[in-house]
């Protein structure tokens, strides 16, 4: 025997009233009549301003209405750029670039239809603070601190104070000495592919 596949549908009312009842009718026509088994946990009514659909969300702009990545979605793209920069990985810095740009490739292809040019500006800036962070710890010692500091153009004065901080990774990461150091340019130069400049590009063709 073939068991059928998941299937999933959105079906819009114009009310609360009229998607309860809608509800009701058709989870008893798809189980008494069909004999099939509704998911009640992902089975629910509620405004298509909140519903979740292959990933994507409604949200109104006056009296028209756009589409956008649901927040779901987004902490699910920020917890796997979490697992590809994390500081425990102990991986060359162009392994993590090339990883990271595999996945935010094929993310930003899909999603590209939907507008968050300012959503991603915003992930644009804290995964570049996530590549800061994760260079700091690589470079361990303060002698690497240091010796890195000044061979990016940081003066010896302030390569020697900030190579000794005692600051948390995440705190340096948005610290002047990194961003005066490892400048969006110095980044792009190793291999960071800017996530809003492929989406502009990717959105601009829908």
């Amino acid at each position: 025997m073939r068991i059928p596949r998941a299937t999933y549908r959105n079906i819009y009312v114009k009310s609360h009233r009229a998607a309860e009842r809608i509800m009701t009718s058709c989870t008893k026509y798809l189980e008494g009549k069909l004999k099939l088994k509704v998911n009640q946990e992902k089975s629910k009514t509620g405004s298509p301003l909140k519903l979740k659909f292959l990933g994507f969300t409604l949200y109104k702009i006056g009296k028209k209405m756009g589409i956008r990545p649901h927040q779901k979605s987004v902490n699910r793209f920020k917890e796997k750029v979490r697992q590809i920069t994390s500081r425990k990985r102990g991986r060359a810095i162009g392994q993590v670039l090339h990883e990271l740009k595999v996945f935010t490739t094929g993310w930003l292809g899909y999603y590209s239809i939907a507008d968050m040019g300012k959503r991603i500006s915003a992930l644009n800036q804290w995964i570049r603070r996530r590549i800061r962070m994760y260079l700091w710890k690589q470079w361990k010692k303060i002698s690497a601190k240091f010796d890195n500091l000044k061979r990016l153009k940081i003066p010896k004065d302030k390569a020697w104070e900030w190579a000794n901080t005692r600051k948390g990774y995440w705190r340096i990461a948005h610290s002047w000495v990194l961003t005066r150091s490892l400048t969006n340019e110095y980044l792009a130069s190793i291999g960071y592919d800017d996530i809003s400049k492929r989406y502009e590009a990717l959105h601009s063709n829908h």
